[in-house]
């Protein structure tokens, strides 16, 4: 599909969102054909428009930082190619020549007594969390589906976050609408000009000079803060080594960073943490609500001890849903079962489905790099609320199918696949929509905790 010279009906939702002027939607314009599969739901309209949206705000960003205003008219072109093959990049990966490990076995739609329940178990804490919560004898599958079979899926859902782990009912409906974006000025009314003290930035790299703070981890996240560093920024992912990430999701989103391991209740580390903060321009954090504030990390102090600080939180089922659901754990796949979207997708037997790919997670990345950039083009100084929810909302309420297959049979993902080394050995990995990493990324959590010199 190719679209010159219109007004793209949910890239202007997108950008209104995020407070954009909507005469500059026009900028953009999309070329070239993808296909992210057949559904019920507009995925193809969701990836395209945040995409969409991010270049906008990159393109924003740079006219700013240039001297210029945010009203330049040059276009801003979108290979939509390019977006389908990113918003799949983890099915994308081979890590030498291996195919990723995306779902652990215990990880799935289990029928349950009244229902069904998706399960997440694919980090080993979870895991050990649902066997215990369910008293399984073995963490096989066939234990689980016994377990899960003799119970209502509420009663399954409820044992598993009780004890730590993972599990949602799936819903027959469509959740309580959530917000796209909440953002919260602490410097007071927006300045354009202040966006200048950063300086100008090379062409194609609005963010250079920056310095975000990552903490973030699995996808959605991952997927911002690795946009905003081929974009120029210098990101620098933190971790506590008593959590590590999965080898394969770091290699797909540990493009365009760095990744140190510091133990935040260790006075030492937290004395380097406390550094890096000082001196960080941009904090993007993805635990859930009130993880950090056990820290005093929450976005509400940092933006008391930093007044010019850009925060950008993000959580899966957002903060205005009803309790306890706020301030609960999720990824991608939870919350579409939890928001009805696994219902929706369901098939002939009534088997729960899930969306083509895992739109909430790269959507909302996209939708939260666009944020920090028009935060930073708005001279910093505020918080930015995203969710995984929030997207779903907007997927299943505010868009609507473009129409037409879009060219979808000419897709192929072959132009957007490179060869790079990395930490991880050779990867076959996507490009970003916006270019090309200089490099791979190293292992998780085996850099030092600096930031490079500006």
């Amino acid at each position: 599909m190719t679209i010159g010279g219109e007004r793209d009906f949910a890239t202007a939702q997108a950008w209104e969102a995020l407070g954009g002027a909507p005469e500059l939607v026009e900028r953009v314009r999309y070329t070239g054909s993808g296909n992210l599969g057949e559904g019920p739901l507009p995925v193809g309209e969701l990836a395209r428009a945040t995409v969409g949206a991010c270049a906008l705000a990159a393109g924003e960003l740079g006219a700013v930082r240039a001297g210029g205003t945010t009203g330049d008219p040059s276009p801003l072109v979108v290979d939509e190619g390019a977006v389908a093959t990113a918003f799949v990049s983890e099915r994308h990966l081979r890590v030498s020549g291996r195919a990723p490990v995306t779902f652990a076995p215990l990880s799935g739609f289990w029928p349950a007594a009244d229902g069904w329940v998706r399960t997440h178990a694919n980090y080993p804490h979870h895991e050990a969390a649902l066997v215990r919560a369910l008293g399984l004898r073995s963490p096989e599958p066939e234990a689980l589906r016994a377990a899960v079979a003799g119970r209502t899926a509420v009663e399954v859902q409820e044992l598993a976050y009780a004890a730590g782990g993972l599990a949602v009912a799936v819903a027959e409906r469509y959740g309580d609408p959530q917000p796209l974006v909440e953002t919260v000025r602490t410097t007071g009314e927006r300045e354009p000009g202040r966006g200048r003290a950063l300086g100008e930035a090379p062409p194609g790299r609005p963010v250079a000079g920056v310095r975000v703070l990552d903490l973030t981890r699995v996808i959605a996240g991952p997927v911002a803060t690795r946009t905003l560093g081929l974009l120029g920024a210098d990101v620098l992912r933190i971790d506590t080594p008593g959590l590590p990430e999965a080898d394969d999701a770091y290699a797909d989103t540990g493009f365009g960073k760095r990744s140190a391991l510091l133990d935040l209740a260790r006075a030492g580390d937290r004395e380097v943490f406390e550094g890096l903060l000082a001196e960080a321009d941009v904090v993007v954090t993805g635990y859930r609500p009130g993880a950090l504030e056990r820290h005093g990390l929450g976005a509400r102090e940092l933006s008391e001890r930093r007044p010019g600080l850009v925060v950008a939180e993000l959580c899966a089922w957002g903060r205005r849903a009803p309790e306890p659901w706020a301030g609960r754990r999720g990824f991608d796949s939870l919350v579409q079962a939890g928001y009805g979207i696994a219902a929706a997708c369901a098939g002939p037997d009534g088997t729960p489905g899930v969306l083509p790919a895992q739109a909430l997670d790269h959507g909302t990345g996209y939708l939260l790099a666009a944020g920090v950039m028009r935060a930073l083009a708005g001279g910093g100084g505020c918080r930015l609320r995203f969710s995984l929810a929030g997207t779903g909302s907007w997927l299943v309420r505010g868009l609507a199918p473009a129409g037409g297959d879009g060219g979808a049979a000419a897709y192929s993902a072959e132009p957007w696949l490179r060869e790079t080394g990395s930490g991880y050995g050779v990867l076959r990995h996507a490009v970003s929509p916006f270019g090309e990493w200089a490099g791979g990324p190293s292992r998780w959590g085996t850099d030092r905790a600096v930031w490079l010199p500006r």
